[in-house]
């Protein structure tokens, strides 16, 4: 991964730029003039700390071009940013922006300074960089309060809404201050990320492939119900998978499943059937009596399964028809891994898939947690067209919703937004 980007687009896989559909166009940071403009820049800096220091900065790696690219302008730097989920109206040093000051301060090769008492104003000179202390000790910051909104809008002449992460909560520090900004922009981060998933989604080369894990239909039936729309190929892993493997009428012994989402299964398949589609059921798979670093894996025919087993990955000849699904694809849209690749016998089928994508010439984008660590544990984050830095985010635009921190830049861009 490059060392300043997160967010990856490789110029021979892309697409053609599309417009997703009904999208109203929006004010772009790189379009504007910032010059010794007081300019707010919401960023997506909520990254794990492990004993006051920060264990992965690929957030703060990824938010490092728009801030730079503001410092090269002069501008006077001002970052939000949460982190964690700390109570409202009250400081708490556990969820302290302090260990990501100290690790942006050392990537970009500048001091940031911490603004802890932040909302009355804030000093802040050309060029320089300033952190708000985490938006999230301030009442209001959730429920999308006006009079905080205003306040946030009243330290700025432009506000840059660059945390595609946070795009999807309607919060006063990512909505509600773009509505009082004088100008309000998107960052080249959340730009980016906003045309991959539109070029892959609205006008993709075909066939189309989503992939989609997870350990419940429950939990992710919004995103396969649109899926189900617009993919030709729709591959499941995980207990997603099980519950699939469980409506076509085999056995999943102990595994996890839903028997009560059975009939959802059945629709999706019709649907994609309907359209032509199709959702393949693993044929194989690897077992064993208990998900643990050390049990003992067992390759299975799917119709083998015993009344203990523990399906945990796809077996090798699910995993080698799914990498001839993947040769083939235009487009591949992945979210969430196919086994518990965190246990090397059962991730066997995530690591075929990675090495699919890698390996071919698919427009690619990937989003969520658990699908950045087995990119990043396989070696792909390169060879993935855009690796998204949202999670719910993410998820939330492959349902088909709209994101409030995108709509409200669209009304200002409209200027049928007030201000006043």
């Amino acid at each position: 991964m490059r060392p300043d980007s997160h967010s990856v687009r490789r110029d021979d896989r892309a697409p053609p730029r599309v417009a997703r559909a009904g999208v109203a166009p929006v004010a772009r940071m790189t379009d504007l003039e910032l010059g010794a403009r007081r300019t707010l820049i919401r960023v997506d800096l909520n990254v794990p700390l492990d004993d006051g220091a920060v264990s992965s900065d690929r957030r703060i790696r990824a938010a490092l071009p728009t801030i730079r690219r503001a410092c090269v302008a002069r501008a006077r730097v001002i970052l939000l940013s949460h982190l964690g989920r700390p109570a409202e109206g009250r400081f708490d040093e556990r969820y302290s922006l302090k260990p990501v000051a100290r690790r942006l301060s050392e990537l970009l090769g500048r001091e940031v300074r911490v603004e802890r008492d932040w909302l009355g104003g804030v000093e802040v000179g050309e060029g320089e960089v300033v952190l708000c202390e985490n938006v999230r000790f301030e009442r209001g910051e959730s429920s999308n309060d006006e009079p905080l909104s205003r306040r946030m809008a009243a330290l700025c002449e432009v506000f840059v809404m660059d945390a595609f992460g946070a795009a999807h909560r309607a919060h006063a520090s990512t909505h509600g201050v773009a509505r009082f900004a004088p100008v309000a922009c998107a960052g080249p981060l959340l730009s980016a990320e906003i045309e991959a998933l539109s070029a892959a989604l609205d006008n993709p080369p075909r066939p189309l492939v989503a992939i989609v894990g997870g350990a419940k239909v429950s939990t992710k039936l919004a995103v396969l119900d649109n899926l189900c729309g617009i993919v030709d190929r729709l591959i499941v892993g995980g207990g997603i998978a099980n519950t699939f493997i469980a409506c076509a009428g085999h056995d999943v012994g102990k595994s996890l499943y839903e028997p009560a989402f059975l009939d959802e299964a059945r629709r999706l398949m019709a649907r994609m059937r309907a359209r032509g589609g199709t959702t393949p059921i693993p044929v194989d798979v690897v077992c064993a009596k208990r998900c643990a670093a050390d049990a003992e894996a067992a390759v299975k025919p799917v119709e083998e399964v015993a009344v203990d087993d523990v399906i945990l990955d796809l077996g090798p000849r699910s995993a080698a028809r799914l990498r001839g699904i993947l040769e083939e694809a235009g487009a591949v849209v992945w979210n969430g891994p196919l086994g518990v690749f965190e246990f090397d016998q059962f991730g066997e089928g995530t690591r075929v898939l990675c090495e699919a994508i890698a390996a071919g010439d698919a427009f690619s984008v990937a989003g969520g947690g658990d699908t950045v660590a087995a990119a990043e544990k396989y070696g792909i984050v390169e060879r993935i067209s855009c690796v998204s830095t949202g999670g719910g985010a993410f998820l939330e635009f492959i349902e088909g919703r709209k994101l409030p921190a995108v709509e409200i830049l669209k009304q200002r861009a409209r200027g049928d937004s007030t201000t006043t």
